[in-house]
């Protein structure tokens, strides 16, 4: 893919995966960049994740983290309509969540209106429960003794237990809203707010024919989408193990 971005000339052969010095060129990437903003889309991209993001961690780990230590009537209940809902596909819900939060709610053309349908991750959910209930109980006894509450049992105790699993959780998010081009089409066609991904789609259907370089241009926007999720994995790579949890217990 980079190396197609680069070629001045598409070369579909075997041989164009491999770079020709003599075919190489950063004008592809002038190209789409002067047609869709490359930096503004990948702003509204980091906004858009970076809500999705921080909705999935904060209740995730609360929803998770009630569902796992806390005792209260109806718990199993909640935990099966979290299982329930990773039957229903996000396609079947589309309409319905677009005429609630464009029409109901007045949230079209508006980054919370692209947020909102994925600030609640109900496999997140069900991920840090499982992670939670591994936890030694003794350690959330000991707290209580020592007269902490539950969010200061949370945030001081069980989260610094589960930090692997929580990273993870926050690479497995990214990739989705981070790609995520139809709900965002759907609820603004302001260009200067839709996301990268967004405008890579209409750069694709609408104007791509007409560039020097069709392919080079695609590729050149499509390396740009992907350098982001790249780099997280890479940056966060050596957190994603296995936390070993029974050292928090003495004896």
């Amino acid at each position: 893919m980079i190396v197609g971005s680069l070629q001045e000339s598409p070369d579909p052969t075997p041989a164009g995966a491999f770079p020709d010095p003599s075919n190489l060129t950063l004008d592809n990437y002038v190209a789409i960049d002067e047609r869709i903003d490359l930096l503004q889309g990948l702003l509204n991209s980091g906004i858009f994740t970076g809500g999705v993001l921080l909705g999935t961690v904060v209740f995730g780990v609360l929803a998770g983290y009630a569902l796992a230590v806390l005792h209260w009537r109806g718990r199993g209940v909640t935990f099966a309509l979290a299982l329930l809902v990773q039957v229903v596909p996000f396609q079947l819900l589309m309409i319905p969540l677009y005429v609630l939060i464009a029409r109901d709610y007045g949230l079209a053309d508006s980054y919370l209106g692209m947020i909102l349908p994925f600030a609640i991750n109900s496999t997140a959910v069900i991920v840090f429960r499982q992670y939670f209930l591994q936890l030694p109980r003794e350690l959330f006894d000991s707290a209580a003794v020592d007269g902490a509450g539950e969010l200061r049992t949370l945030w001081s105790v069980a989260l610094p237990l589960v930090r692997p699993v929580v990273l993870t959780v926050v690479l497995l998010t990214f990739i989705g809203p981070w790609n995520e081009f139809l709900w965002p089409f759907l609820i603004t066609k302001e260009q200067s707010m839709q996301p990268l991904a967004v405008s890579l789609a209409n750069y694709i259907s609408n104007v791509a024919a007409s560039a020097a370089n069709p392919f080079g241009a695609v590729l050149a926007g499509a390396v740009v989408l992907a350098v982001p999720a790249v780099v997280l994995f890479i940056v966060f790579q050596r957190y994603f193990r296995t936390t070993n949890i029974g050292s928090g217990v003495k004896g």
